[in-house]
């Protein structure tokens, strides 16, 4: 097993290669990394097997071995992930403008790639093979560092990616897994300032407070995601609760899930009943403030604590409020900053929901579910920040850039 130096030293080599790599080169690799895994699928799902026989042994919850999961069409979307990317133009080389001085030098600003990225993720064994791919097209080497809980999963999709790149002229070492899944290893990684340009975690609220308090390596950090959806008193009933059975129920477990239904007080009565029905469908326990527990039939008493939890499972928060201003302060007060959406036919109320909600992402009549890089054309995500710094929102490969200034002169001197 490679220690974290070898593997920084590696990919630090092929860090170089990737940044002067042409837009076909690199095309053409990802292209082979999507066959790749669809040739592969076989070993890929049978190596996916043995992490689900431990999550089931070690009794880990549905919600969360679904994350885990791999079967037939998980593999698809990935290969077609990789083809997207591959499809979309390449950041790297661009000059967003060119401009004369007083001294008359010329000067460019220009996209050039991180250098080398880690990434410290969790359970979904799709981002080694998004992340992988969109540091890759950004040309940056990556070293990626799963969980324990997916690690047969992931060195069966890297030895696949790496195979992949066995046939072009690009290093292998270009996508590198941490196979050392120790708690040890992790914060080692954290402090890997000598190789690493920065270190981006996704995962859940313990992984990134870990990294944002241990790492020395420079922190992107893609946040927990506590989403709230707010009902207006002018919602449609059927839009509204098509909405929030969509955001709670289709993948509880990812963080563009909701977690928190606000929902106006003139409205509420009628709403609720109706939004507690279809919820039921999924055994989705609510937990309501004072107000909402004296409409809806069966929950139990919010705490201060509900409010700020991402409950990654079949659990939602529930508040009655009295406006669109309280509603406003309340998701400002509790949210993580990740996404938020209203249901409203009010244009200007949408309007003020968009201007003064604080997260990365809002929405007026949508699901939050949408908040994802594939969703929203980048091929795929490295993950959704939730800081202002460089980046916020999904991360796609414009994000995996910085720059550097290209100055051109006539022998000037100052």
């Amino acid at each position: 097993m490679e220690t974290l130096i070898e593997l920084g030293e590696k990919a630090k080599k092929a860090s170089r290669y990737l940044a002067q790599a042409s837009s076909k080169e690199k095309n053409a690799a990802l292209q082979l990394m999507s066959e790749a895994l669809l040739e592969n699928a076989s070993t890929i799902l049978a190596a996916n097997q043995q992490d689900l026989a431990a999550a089931n042994e070690n009794n880990i919850a549905e919600t969360l071995v679904d994350r885990l999961v791999l079967n037939d069409e998980r593999l698809q979307a990935m290969a077609d992930g990789l083809m997207q990317i591959a499809e979309l133009p390449d950041p790297i080389g661009l000059v967003s403008g060119m401009w004369k001085n007083e001294a008359g030098l010329t000067i460019g600003k220009q996209s050039v790639p991180l250098g080398v990225i880690g990434i410290i993720y969790e359970s979904r064994p799709n981002v080694t093979t998004d992340a992988g791919a969109l540091c890759f097209k950004s040309g940056n080497a990556v070293i990626l560092r799963g969980g324990k809980e997916a690690i047969h999963s992931n060195k069966a999709l890297v030895t696949v990616l790496q195979q992949a790149l066995a046939k072009t002229n690009f290093p292998t070492t270009a996508i590198q897994l941490v196979e050392d899944t120790t708690r040890e290893t992790s914060r080692d990684m954290m402090r890997l300032n000598r190789y690493l340009d920065v270190l981006i975690p996704r995962g859940g609220t313990r992984l990134i407070q870990t990294v944002m308090e241990t790492a020395t390596v420079p922190v992107i950090e893609t946040g927990t995601g506590n989403c709230h959806v707010y009902i207006d008193k002018d919602a449609q009933l059927k839009m509204a609760t098509d909405i929030i059975v969509n955001a709670k129920c289709s993948r509880p477990s990812v963080c563009n899930a909701a977690e928190t239904l606000l929902i106006h007080e003139d409205v509420a009565a009628e709403f609720l009943p109706v939004i507690e029905a279809a919820l039921a469908e999924y055994h989705v326990e609510l937990r309501a403030d004072e107000t909402a527990l004296s409409i809806l039939k069966k929950s139990q008493p919010a705490t201060e604590e509900d409010w700020e939890t991402e409950f990654l499972d079949f659990i939602l928060a529930v508040k009655v409020v009295s406006s669109l201003d309280e509603a406003i302060t309340h998701i400002n007060q509790y949210s993580t900053g990740h996404s938020e959406a209203i249901v409203t036919d009010n244009y200007f109320a949408g309007q003020q929901f968009h201007r003064e909600v604080d997260s990365s992402t809002v929405y007026i009549n949508a699901s939050t579910r949408f908040t994802d890089g594939f969703e929203f054309g980048f091929g795929a995500e490295i993950g959704i920040s939730t800081q202002k710094l460089h980046a916020r929102g999904p991360m796609g490969l414009a994000e995996l850039t910085s720059s550097k200034y290209i100055v051109f002169g006539e022998g000037q001197i100052r």
